[in-house]
């Protein structure tokens, strides 16, 4: 670990002298990497200005350590995404106004944007990256499969979309990162819970247990349909661009599927005997070898921008 940590230290040094040849590496790197997220929203937000402004949370958040590392973040929104569909009108919703199936990659995209903006972003530029959800939420509804009418305004669909994020979130956090105490991770849950009620969710689960009874009163409503499964099979196959990225994106959906709760895993068919006893192993060893690569190509990111300007004192 110490040899591990004076190579990371010596590439950083050599990453800051201007015109180094690991610095324009990294930044190569970088820009390949922040590709896979970048959003097709039309929207800029500015996360150095203004000065002294905490935005929704401030540095000392515990979703800024959360949501601040990249690649579990990344296997935490596949982790999401699955579970998500297993709900029929979430995922009628996304079925017909969304253009995920031809477009994985804006459709993450947009939603890393949202993520890292209402996290990160100043105050006035989280706002209105929910005001603009909550318009094109108000605009998407129609009938699921079954008959049943549905909208994504609805707060009871806000609340599961916000939970299947937040609980896959924190579970890559704690598998691909590090620990975080009891009282940590409640925080994280209390904290978040604001953006899913300013989305306008309601009765939001804010602590582990509200979490864990939440999940365990929706499962009689979860099913698996040809429709999930064909989203099962677009994350397993997902596209991508750039060819050099493409084993690192079979990682992070390997890495995803693996923070799935077993029973979750069972029902979207992806805990087989042979399966499920491989893929926790090698999610935990294949992430070990990406993840600080990944972490080195992207520097201190988002969050080191933000907490430059929630530190800089107002002029």
């Amino acid at each position: 670990m110490k040899g591990s940590e004076g190579s990371r230290q010596g590439l950083n040094a050599a990453a800051a002298r201007p015109g180094s040849v690991v610095r324009r590496v990294r930044e190569q790197a970088g820009a390949h990497v922040r590709a896979l997220t970048r959003s097709n929203s039309g929207l800029t937000l500015d996360y150095d200005n203004p000065p002294g402004d905490p935005g929704l949370f401030g540095p000392d958040a515990v979703c800024w350590r959360v949501h601040g590392d990249f690649p579990a973040m990344l296997a935490g929104g596949v982790s999401a995404l699955l579970m998500q569909t297993m709900h029929p009108l979430a995922l009628a919703g996304v079925w017909d106004h969304s253009s995920f199936r031809t477009d994985m990659q804006g459709r993450l995209g947009r939603t890393a944007q949202f993520i890292a903006g209402t996290t990160y972003g100043n105050r006035a530029d989280a706002m209105r990256l929910i005001e603009r959800v909550r318009r094109i939420h108000a605009g998407v509804t129609g009938t699921a499969p079954d008959g049943r009418a549905y909208a994504a305004s609805d707060p009871a669909l806000l609340t599961w979309v916000h939970v299947a994020e937040v609980s896959s979130f924190l579970a890559a956090y704690l598998r691909y990162v590090g620990p975080l105490s009891h009282a940590e991770q409640d925080r994280y849950y209390d904290e978040v819970a604001l953006v899913a009620e300013l989305l306008g969710a309601t009765e939001v689960p804010r602590s582990r247990d509200q979490i864990a009874a939440y999940l365990d009163r929706m499962r009689p409503q979860l099913l698996v349909t040809e429709r999930t499964h064909e989203v099962v099979r677009l994350v397993m196959q997902m596209p991508v661009a750039n060819p050099l990225l493409v084993p690192a994106v079979r990682i992070m959906a390997d890495a995803g599927i693996a923070l799935l709760p077993e029973w979750v895993r069972r029902e979207l068919g992806l805990a087989g005997a042979n399966v499920s006893a491989l893929r926790r192993p090698l999610s935990l060893a294949g992430m070990r070898v990406l993840a600080p690569t990944l972490r080195w190509s992207l520097g201190g990111g988002l969050a080191a921008r933000a907490r430059r300007r929630a530190a800089a004192a107002p002029r």
